[in-house]
């Protein structure tokens, strides 16, 4: 009913529509906000976690027997896992999308625990002061619920298999089905619950095309050690690098070098001779995850009430604004849309600066990423002071396995906080654009900020003419050119100059101190979701605590899952299980070929194979002198550890001298008979 009210004609509404609230002389009120009344799906969820519940437990003792069985049947076994190590978080050569998928479902559902009204779905009604108990026992019970979706996938059994499939199926229908049968809910946004399950069932429904695939395919064989990728990373160290490129060629692609330089920067792109490590793959996508929750409730807290507070603007919004002494307008009207038009401005910005937020998180994670890759590589070849400031020992430690353990949540925790802040940074930024210059130029009027600046115009022009005088007679008075050097020219000018702006420059430092805060601030507010940098000094880093959790991260990380080292081991592993007839084979296969040349050939031949011989073992040398993961099974701290009292490599101080010395002498005497062993032979091959 579109009527509209004047002091000598009511409005005219019929009894019957109103007829316990309303006379004939009342005023009608707006139709009321949409009530979502609570909504039982067919499916009940207590019912449904139950039967679940029973079936997973059911699942585990059987995979828990079959396991055991097959460790019984095949012996002593590398890389065998159990129920209690569902993912091998060390190991670079498995698959990585299903542990992702299952982190991933499991932040999902408790990100969905933040303002949920109950917490678990055995109880209903659940009082105030039990809640935030209730929501502590949910932290644990949603890891366990979806527990044996990562044990079946990680045992290496098409027994496994099939469950993991049994039970992807049922989380996915029942979640689906629910999702189709109360799409509303009388949250603080009525598709809330329904956008908040998007990420559950994308992760449930990867699952479900996984778990049939890896049942196909059948169990791999080819697990961490047994893999060939360790063994295909040393062959891409020791291969030799191609020549570089002439300098004209050079200058020519510079500037279309630079910019690809600055884009592969940003975006990730997968190398055949580098795999991420599954901690940090699984790391990264729980920060995509904590992206899109982050912004669904930074949007569903704020918008709807926006939308509620504009619906709700009438005639008596001129009154109040009049009370503040704000006069928009004669008529109320317009008044209204003015309003109107200014809270629908409000909403555009907010949107704009939790899109600009969602770009920029998503523009650091990729950034992070690219520098996990380059922050390994370096410490996979010893470029400590690229990650410390100081020489730091690579092995696990105390705080480095606490770190280790929960890098995952700290960065989903930053990656949230991060966002909220930034959202509410831009927003304050793009107002200050909308409704301080963007406003009042279009409709020419309340140009406060031009008229600060016209009041102040004769300073501003005096700073830049100032600043100008100052470079252009650096460049061209006070700097002269000889001989291809430079040196200082007309320094009674130069000192005259000085003085005489002394006081300008001292507001000069004024405006640039201002800037540095901003920059300042805009810099650590960018980059506060990511944990790779410090967002202190190099020197203050350490009081960094996200920046520490990192490099303590790296710290077990490298020491434990080196790729030079484990194809080391592999390569002894592989000797051991043969009974020593792998070498044996190498050294008949070296006779055999000796034995067919015959004369200066053979002599030739020989000379070759030892050569190549000694520059292999000499290389192996070199890439693990310093290996920080064999540094305590080393022939010469062994012994030490009897004679000196050196403890795991680690020497005491009243032997650290000492110790020192028998270090380097072991050290040097094995690169010094490399190097007399390989002149000769690289001579006679010339």
């Amino acid at each position: 009913m579109n009527q509209t009210k004047t002091e000598f004609e009511p409005f005219e509404y019929s009894y019957y529509d109103y007829p316990d609230f309303y006379s004939n002389n009342a005023e009608p009120t707006k139709p009321p906000k949409e009530i979502i009344l609570p909504c039982d799906p067919i499916a009940d969820d207590k019912l449904f976690h139950i039967c679940i519940l029973s079936i997973s437990l059911v699942v585990m003792l059987i995979l828990a027997a079959l396991s055991r069985k097959n460790k019984l049947c095949q012996g002593f076994t590398r890389g065998s896992s159990s129920i209690f190590s569902p993912a091998n978080f060390l190991d670079q050569t498995q698959a990585k999308g299903l542990a992702m998928a299952v982190f991933g479902l499991v932040f999902s559902k408790l990100a969905v625990l933040v303002i949920a009204a109950e917490p678990l779905p055995f109880s209903k009604d659940t009082p105030a002061e039990r809640k935030e108990y209730m929501k502590i026992v949910a932290i644990f019970y949603y890891p366990v619920l979806y527990y044996p979706l990562l044990v079946c996938g990680t045992l290496q059994l098409k027994a496994g298999y099939v469950f993991g499939t049994l039970l992807s199926f049922s989380h996915f229908g029942v979640l689906l089905w629910q999702k189709f049968d109360c799409p509303k809910t009388p949250e603080i946004y009525k598709f809330y619950s329904l956008l908040a399950a998007l990420p559950q069932l994308a992760c449930l429904a990867y699952l479900c095309v996984q778990f049939p695939l890896l049942f196909i395919k059948g169990p791999k064989t080819d697990e961490d050690l047994d893999s060939s990728y360790y063994t295909d990373y040393v062959k891409s160290l020791l291969k030799k690098r191609p020549s570089a490129v002439s300098s004209s060629a050079s200058d020519k692609l510079t500037l279309m070098k630079r910019i690809q330089d600055v884009l592969k920067g940003y975006i990730y792109l997968p190398e055949k001779v580098f795999r991420f490590p599954l901690k940090l793959a699984v790391s990264a996508f729980v920060a995509f995850m904590t992206i899109y929750h982050t912004a669904l409730l930074l949007v569903v807290l704020v918008v709807p009430i926006l939308h509620i507070v504009r619906a709700g603007i009438d005639e008596n919004i001129a009154f109040l604004l009049l009370g503040f002494g704000i006069v928009l307008s004669d008529d109320r009207m317009e008044v209204v849309r003015i309003v109107t038009f200014y809270t629908w401005l409000l909403e555009v910005c907010y949107l704009c600066a939790m899109t600009l937020s969602c770009l920029v998180s998503l523009v650091m994670l990729m950034r992070s990423m690219v520098l996990h890759r380059s922050n390994l590589k370096g410490l996979y070849k010893g470029d400590v002071y690229n990650i410390y400031n100081s020489q730091k020992t690579i092995q696990p430690s105390r705080p480095g396995v606490v770190c280790w353990m929960g890098l995952m949540g700290y960065q989903a925790a930053i990656v949230s906080l991060g966002m909220a802040i930034q959202t509410l940074v831009f927003f304050i930024c793009f107002l200050f654009l909308v409704f301080l210059i963007i406003i009042p130029v279009f409709y020419g009027r309340n140009l406060i900020v031009f008229q600060m600046a016209g009041m102040a115009w004769p300073a501003w022009v005096t700073l830049i003419l100032v600043t100008l005088l100052q470079h252009i007679t650096a460049k061209f008075a006070f700097i002269k050119k000889e001989a291809g050097t430079r040196d200082l020219n007309n320094r009674d000018s130069l000192f005259l100059l000085t003085y005489l702006l002394f006081l300008v420059n001292v507001v000069v430092g004024l405006i640039v101190g201002i800037w540095r805060m901003v920059i300042t601030a805009l810099y650590n507010i960018i980059h506060l979701g990511r944990i790779d940098i410090s967002l202190l000094h190099r020197t203050s880093e350490s009081y960094d605590p996200a920046y520490s959790y990192y490099t303590n991260f790296l710290k077990v990380e490298v020491s434990q899952s080196h790729p030079v080292m484990k194809a080391f081991c592999g390569i002894l592993l592989d000797m051991m299980m043969e009974g020593g007839r792998v070498g044996q084979k190498i050294r008949d296969a070296e006779e055999a070929c000796s034995s067919m040349l015959s004369g200066i050939q053979e002599k030739r031949q020989d000379k070759t194979s030892t050569a190549r011989r000694i520059r292999l073992r000499w290389q192996l040398l070199y890439t693990l002198v310093n290996n920080p993961s064999l540094l305590g099974s080393r022939k010469h701290f062994q012994t030490l550890q009897t004679t000196d009292g050196v403890l795991n490599g680690t020497p005491n101080r009243k032997s650290k001298k000492g110790s020192k010395k028998e270090e380097a002498k072991t050290t040097e005497e094995p690169v010094q008979t490399a190097e007399t062993t390989t002149k000769p032979e690289q001579t006679d091959e010339s």
